[in-house]
């Protein structure tokens, strides 16, 4: 009877001493160790950057074309309008310095000096507030107060003009929402057209109004040197 059960106590020792080993070979196979989590943690990360990277740089050039797009469609709007359009021009700044206008338009009641703005998503700001935020997805970026930056500019067609009226209008195009009720000058795209039809200012004694916009024309500064004085300046503030 001891004969029989020695060699079952022999096989069952063996095994037993055995067992951490075997156990430890199991793990390597099919289960993930420190290292195997860490390259795997790593991995994702790397996925999770590239996927925001990519995003990032999908939504930069998404914005460059929505602003190419936005221009053109400005641009067709105001030609329709009025003959006399002039866009992305530099004059004397009212403060000193120079100022940049983007669009410029003579109409029956006066000039509008326009700046556009190309963003999506929702827009936070007041008034009177120097600064406001746009939110697009995960881009959030803060831009000068549009109705006080293009009120400079307006202030500076009328020292060139100062007998004819300049209104300001500032234009968002893209998908944008705002926060807060806006002001009767700050409109979407879609308006602008309908925005142009109602503008007016009152009755105006100018008989001449070819004569104002030449004015206009020879205060504007195309020349390149002008250019660089105001990238200049934009670098500098």
């Amino acid at each position: 009877m001891i004969r029989q059960t020695l060699p079952n106590a022999i096989v069952f020792a063996c095994v037993t001493l055995a067992w951490p080993s075997i156990a430890a070979e199991e793990e390597i196979v099919t289960g993930l160790t420190n290292t195997g989590i860490g390259m795997f943690i790593i991995a994702v990360a790397g996925a999770l950057m590239i996927t925001l990277l990519f995003r990032a740089s999908a939504t930069h050039v998404a914005r460059i074309v929505m602003e190419k797009i936005g221009k053109n469609r400005i641009r067709k709007i105001l030609k329709a309008r009025s003959a006399e359009v002039m866009e992305d021009f530099i004059l004397p700044g009212a403060y000193g310095g120079l100022t940049h206008v983007d669009h410029a338009i003579l109409t029956s009641g006066g000039i509008l000096c326009i700046q556009t703005k190309h963003y999506n998503g929702v827009v936070f700001g007041g008034p009177d507030e120097p600064q406001w935020t746009n939110v697009d997805g995960i881009q959030r970026r803060k831009f000068l107060n549009p109705m006080i930056q293009n009120e400079g500019r307006t202030r500076a067609l009328r020292n060139v003009v100062p007998k004819v009226p300049v209104e300001s209008l500032v234009v968002f195009t893209g998908a944008v929402q705002f926060t807060s009720p806006r002001e009767s000058n700050v409109i979407h795209l879609r308006d602008l057209e309908s925005y142009i039809s109602k503008f007016v200012f009152g009755p105006c004694k100018i008989d001449d109004w070819h004569a104002v916009w030449m004015t206009v024309k020879a205060a504007a500064l195309t020349d390149e040197d002008s250019r660089k004085d105001f990238d200049a300046q934009l670098s500098f503030s």
